[in-house]
């Protein structure tokens, strides 16, 4: 949600403030501001709307100083304001902070403040935390933040100066990312890993109610109660170019083309060279353990839950074990049935999604067995998780996903042939045949990049339809509902997918003269009755666009548009027929003139509940 970034060093702070914020913007955001210690007070410039805004301003009132804190803030508690932006303060302007969380018990404490003579301004949690911090402070930096984290209730990311201890940083979270690190007599804190990758590789995740105390010459550690603790360092591959945006015109398109690239690299990490077959010791199960499980429960939000549809679909039809898949926010709540030794995935771009956290962090309660999907090395699911199976998209920067999205499929079906291969449900050729198969994909991939045209041109056609109804069975089905989350999301066009045999069940009461209807045909065994579906609604007066894999006669037939994919295996076709939904939600978004990497109301990712 919110971004935060600081930096200590021997250089002016502002510059790095800036970039960092800009490389955090895709997290969304209403208002951006900065503190900076500039070697006699903390001097604050906030500003409303995008940080071209805070740019402007500190151009036209400069703010010197070598250390300073920024934020780009979401809305959580306060409209966006200029008295709501952050850094905030307290009465007596020793100190200023910055804040990603949410703090629950914030109006006890307010009332607490305000008993004590302290003035508020903003109608913000995280001025409480500012006011608390400058309540508790008498002279000892380190103490007044252990006391303050002791009282607070919620999630929190912080950072801190103080006016009595200029050039340093205080930083500490809880339920919220954070990670620190230090280059050449230079530190610096980031709510994600793109502020910090042109500056170092070597960062530290900071871990509940750990704080961090950052200077020009290193970093130094401790716990909750002020003892100082030695942290480990996790080294990031990821490229710096590959955060930032080259020569496409937005994020999205950039992440779109990089599909086929991240799609390999991530079954390379999975399929040894030397034998093209499964890393088997990599999966979450032995042959003892897979032949012995009885089911499997997946749980994440949003585009990964989609991806957990899939990966029901592939595992219960590769390796014949029942999957069971909950949205994140409904499963913690819904008192779910998890017993000893039953095992749970979560699936999660980030590692912080704050809900998929929750849920996993019960399943350890109730000692289930734990596997993660997750594309960030060090983040707080990648710690929690017993297992952890790697995605390797690289970051993902537009909010969207798209490349995350396929990789997260790629392991899935990766774990679906290593249980079918150890349960003996499928034999070690068959295995080995569909491994050949889906090296194979990122070339049909490709395939479809080169000739995006075709979408293109339809995009500029249909950019003005009011609704847009996916339609598709099986597979098709689970596909379908990420084919119109891409497009409701950046377009906002108004999507719904839908089962294509439910459609007599009320759904066709929708369809009218210009509805455009989106139908995903590719399963040879029910190709037929999903055009039966398409002739429903096009009688009605719907467009039918049919998605095929392969040539269809059956599709041309009760279909106005058809386009046709290179053909794959059928349980494979999700994997090129992604790429086709992204590239219409990302074209008709453009034809609309949206904010696509960055749509409104929108944040990459979901560190509240």
């Amino acid at each position: 949600m919110c971004g935060i970034v600081g930096y200590t060093g021997k250089t002016a702070c502002v510059p790095e403030l800036l970039a960092g914020l800009e490389s955090l913007a895709y997290r969304g955001y209403d208002s951006a501001g900065v503190a900076v210690y500039d070697g006699t007070e903390i001097r604050l410039a906030k500003a409303q709307g995008p940080l071209a805004n805070l740019e402007a301003l500190l151009k036209e009132h400069p703010i010197p100083g070598r250390c300073g804190i920024g934020h780009t803030r979401w809305a959580t508690h306060g409209e966006p304001s200029y008295v709501n932006a952050h850094p905030h303060t307290d009465d007596a302007k020793q100190i200023a902070l910055v804040h990603n969380g949410i703090i629950e018990n914030y109006q006890k404490l307010k009332q607490m403040l305000i008993a004590k003579g302290c003035e508020f301004v903003s109608e913000t949690d995280t001025e409480v935390v500012a006011q608390l911090v400058g309540s508790l402070y008498t002279g000892d930096c380190l103490a007044a933040v252990t006391a303050a984290m002791r009282l607070l209730e919620g999630s929190f990311a912080l950072a801190i100066l103080f006016r009595d201890e200029p050039y340093t940083i205080y930083c500490c979270s809880k339920d919220s990312p954070m990670v620190v690190g230090h280059g050449d007599a230079e530190s610096f804190v980031a709510s994600d890993i793109p502020a910090l990758l042109p500056h170092t590789r070597d960062v530290y995740f900071m871990e509940d109610r750990q704080i961090a105390l950052l200077r020009v010459d290193g970093i130094a550690f401790y716990n909750e109660f002020g003892q100082p603790i030695e942290k480990k360092s996790t080294h990031v591959d990821w490229d710096v170019e590959a955060a930032k945006k080259g020569n496409f015109e937005h994020y999205m398109m950039k992440e779109i083309c990089e599909e086929p690239v991240a799609f390999r690299k991530t079954l390379e990490q999975y399929v040894s060279k030397k034998d093209g077959r499964l890393k088997a010791d990599m999966f979450p199960w032995d042959a003892e353990e897979a032949a012995a499980l009885k089911g499997l429960t997946i749980v994440s939000c949003g585009t990964a839950f989609h991806a957990a549809l899939l990966g029901k679909k592939f595992v219960e039809r590769l390796a014949g074990i029942p999957v069971q898949v909950e949205i994140a926010s409904e499963f913690r709540y819904g008192d779910p049935m998890l017993h000893s030794g039953d095992s749970l995935m979560v699936i999660s771009q980030s590692g912080e999604t704050a809900d998929t956290i929750a849920a996993l962090r019960l399943a350890k309660s109730r000692n289930c067995r734990t596997i993660a999907v997750c594309n960030v090395i060090g983040s707080t699911i990648a710690r929690d998780a017993e297992t952890v199976l790697f995605t390797y998209a690289g970051p993902e920067i537009a909010v969207a996903a798209t490349k995350s999205y396929l990789t997260q499929l790629a392991v899935l079906y990766l774990t679906a042939l290593d249980l079918a291969e150890k349960r003996g449900t499928m034999s070690e050729q068959d295995v080995h045949k569909r491994i050949d198969e889906l090296f194979a994909l990122p070339g049909k991939m490709q395939q479809i990049l080169d000739h995006r045209e075709q979408i293109q041109c339809f995009a500029s056609k249909a950019f003005s339809v009011r609704h847009v109804f996916f339609i598709g069975r099986g597979i098709d089905y689970a596909l379908s509902m990420e084919a119109a989350l891409k497009l409701k999301e950046i377009s906002y066009i108004h999507s719904e997918a839908y089962a294509a045999g439910e459609l007599k069940h009320g759904t066709i009461a929708l369809i009218e003269e210009g509805s455009l209807v989106v139908a995903l045909a590719t399963q040879p065994a029910l190709i037929k009755k999903t055009s039966s579906n398409m002739e429903e609604v096009r009688v009605r007066g719907a467009h039918v666009l049919a998605v095929t894999n392969g040539e269809s006669e059956e599709a041309a037939a009760h279909s106005d548009e058809q386009w046709a994919f290179p053909q794959v295996e059928e349980t494979l076709t999700p994997f090129v027929a992604i790429l086709p939904m992204q590239l219409i939600a990302y074209y008709m978004a453009v034809q609309k003139g949206c904010s696509v990497d960055r749509p409104r109301n929108l944040a990459k990712s979901v560190t509240v509940e």
